[in-house]
């Protein structure tokens, strides 16, 4: 691994992301669903991507792209089977399953990129398509939701000199995706792997036996010192590692068996924003408008 790792405070930062190195991150919170929302950006051509946007902060990022002179290509989350059209095949992506001949000018697009439909919060991926005209909608095929563009396991999103890469992570729910930056220095795991836990799986056709195969087979495969960024975290922590979650993390270290047991008696509460959530993210985080 090229870049350095350095501790501080409990935290792992990563010198690809300080100030002269040639990727941006930028690590947001939106506090009442204890969401985090990541800016990435390439800092020679100005493009950029935000991971699992959300409504109430949408124009927070708005303004922030803008602040830094940057490009948005896409805007999206995590998702699950989408119904019907496939939208957008062409642009500005490069998938392993399936390359494309034409690109457009990724300078012109600003995307949302979503790790999957989400339960507790409402995308701010529809309302920043208005805000940054050009931004484009990005979730999961198998997520259900109408996005833009709809990705597969193994799809890479290119921005600049950098690509993310798709890998299918379901059991929370069916759409579920990490998204993997080229030289696996990090890894954006949605609510797949959290910091110490794991999304639940007792909603949304999850499946804790599938949430288990995807966390070891697709997250825990990757290089022990690669940066895990969760999409949630409700005791202020920010960053861990694939090594730490591989040893420490109480749930996934058990045996498959074990961990399904956990998941089925977890007794959890509804999501409180569920009954609006999931209808708005199936179309994009638009709502129906008031009759």
């Amino acid at each position: 691994m090229a870049g350095v790792t350095l501790r501080f405070a409990g935290r792992q930062l990563s010198q690809r992301s300080g100030s002269g190195a040639p990727i941006l991150l930028r690590q947001l919170f939106e506090p009442k669903s204890c969401t985090y929302t990541y800016l990435l950006g390439d800092r020679e051509s100005r493009e950029a991507i935000l991971i699992d946007p959300v409504l109430e902060t949408a124009h927070r990022d708005a303004q922030l792209v803008k602040e830094l002179g940057l490009r948005l290509l896409y805007a999206g989350q995590s998702g699950d089977r989408t119904p019907g059209s496939e939208g957008g095949g062409g642009w500005g992506w490069v998938g392993s399953l399936r390359p494309l001949s034409a690109l457009l000018d990724l300078a012109l697009l600003s995307p949302p990129v979503n790790t999957h439909c989400h339960a507790d919060h409402i995308t701010g991926s529809g309302l920043l398509r208005s805000l940054l005209p050009g931004c484009q909608s990005v979730i999961s095929r198998l997520s259900g939701a109408q996005a833009d563009l709809h990705i597969e396991d193994g799809d890479s999103i290119r921005f600049g000199r950098f690509a993310l890469e798709t890998r299918a992570s379901p059991g929370h729910t069916p759409g579920c995706v990490t998204f993997v930056l080229n030289d696996h220095s990090m890894a954006f795991t949605g609510d797949a792997l959290l910091i110490r836990g794991c999304g639940r799986t007792d909603f949304q056709q999850g499946c804790a036996k599938t949430l288990y195969h995807s966390v070891h087979e697709k997250i825990f495969t990757l290089p022990g010192d690669c940066l895990v960024y969760p999409a949630h975290d409700y005791h202020g922590l920010t960053v861990s590692t694939v090594e730490e979650e591989r040893t420490l993390n109480p749930r996934l270290t058990l045996s498959c068996e074990e961990f399904v047991k956990v998941m089925d008696n977890l007794n959890l509460p509804k999501p409180q924003q569920i009954d609006i959530a999931v209808p708005a993210n199936m179309r994009c985080g638009v709502q129906t408008p008031p009759s």
